[in-house]
C-alpha cells in the first residue's frame, strides 16, 4: 500500500495541472441565475431578427425608414471603405486563426486535457457561418442601395456576420486566459469597437442597408451565445479531468 509521500509524488502532476487550469481562469458553466439572462441573448435577437426578414420578404413598411436613415447616412469615401474592409473574410478570418492558435498553445503548455476544445468550437462556428448567411441570402433576394450595382443578395450582411463572429469567437476563447478585469474588458471592448467600425463602414459607403447590418447583429449574438455555451461544458469537463481526483490504483484502500 502506497505511503503518504508516495501517493503525494504520484498526485503532484495532477496537483501542477489543476493549478495551472485555475490560474488560466477558465470559463464556469453558466449557473442558474444566469439562465434567464442566456435566454434573453438568444431569444430577443432571433424574435428581432425573425421580424427583420419578415419586413424584408414582405416589403413590409419598415424599409421605408430603413431607406430613409440610408439616405441620410451614405457618404462614400476612402475611411469607411477602409472600416468596411476589416470585416473582409481575409482579414477578420486571419485574426480569429491566430487567437485559437495561441489559445490551443497556451492551453497544451498549461497540460490542460481538452486543450483543443475551445478552439475547434471557434473554428467549427466561423466554418458553419457561411452555410447560415448564404441560404438567407438567396431567400431574402434583397436588392442593394443607390449607389451599389444591380443585383440583390445583400441581406443579411455576410462581412457583418463575419467581423461579428471572427472577432467575437476570438474574444470569447481569449478571455479565460486573460486574468485581470481590466484587460478583459479590454478584450470585450476592441470586439465591440471592430465590429461597430465595420457596420459604419458598410452603412456609411452604401454597401448594405442599416437592417441587413442590424440583422447579422442579432444572428451574431445568437450564434455566439451559442458558443459560449459550448465553451462551459468542456471548460469544466477539463477542469474536472486536470483536477486530478484520486484513481482506485492510488487511492485510499
Amino acid at each position: 500500500m502506497p505511503t503518504s509521500p508516495d501517493l503525494d509524488r504520484q498526485n503532484a502532476p495532477d496537483r501542477r495541472r489543476a493549478s495551472a487550469v485555475e490560474a488560466a481562469g477558465l470559463p464556469r458553466v453558466p449557473g442558474r441565475a444566469s439562465s434567464g439572462c442566456l435566454a434573453l441573448l438568444i431569444g430577443l435577437p432571433a424574435l428581432l431578427f425573425s421580424l427583420i426578414t419578415w419586413q424584408v420578404v414582405g416589403h413590409g413598411p419598415l424599409l421605408g425608414a430603413d431607406r430613409w436613415v440610408s439616405r441620410e447616412l451614405v457618404r462614400p469615401d476612402r475611411f469607411s471603405e477602409v472600416l468596411a474592409d476589416l470585416g473582409n473574410v481575409q482579414v477578420a478570418v486571419p485574426v480569429l486563426v491566430l487567437v485559437v492558435g495561441y489559445v490551443a498553445w497556451r492551453g497544451r503548455c498549461a497540460g490542460v486535457r481538452w486543450w483543443w476544445g475551445a478552439p475547434g468550437a471557434a473554428a467549427v462556428l466561423m466554418a458553419v457561418l457561411p452555410a447560415v448567411v448564404v441560404p438567407l441570402k438567396d431567400w431574402t433576394h434583397r436588392g442593394g442601395t443607390s449607389v451599389m450595382p444591380p443585383g440583390d443578395g445583400y441581406f443579411p450582411s455576410g462581412h457583418t456576420a463575419t467581423a461579428a463572429v471572427a472577432y467575437g469567437a476570438a474574444a470569447l476563447v481569449l478571455l479565460p486566459w486573460v486574468r485581470s478585469r481590466r484587460a478583459r474588458g479590454a478584450v470585450v471592448a476592441v470586439w465591440g469597437v471592430l465590429v461597430l467600425a465595420v457596420s459604419y463602414g458598410l452603412v456609411r459607403r452604401g454597401y448594405h442597408w442599416p437592417l441587413d447590418v442590424v440583422a447579422s447583429w442579432c444572428l451574431s449574438l445568437v450564434l455566439l451565445t451559442l458558443l459560449f455555451l459550448t465553451l462551459g461544458p468542456l471548460s469544466r469537463s477539463t477542469c474536472r479531468r486536470s483536477a486530478g481526483t484520486a484513481s482506485r490504483r492510488t487511492g485510499p484502500s
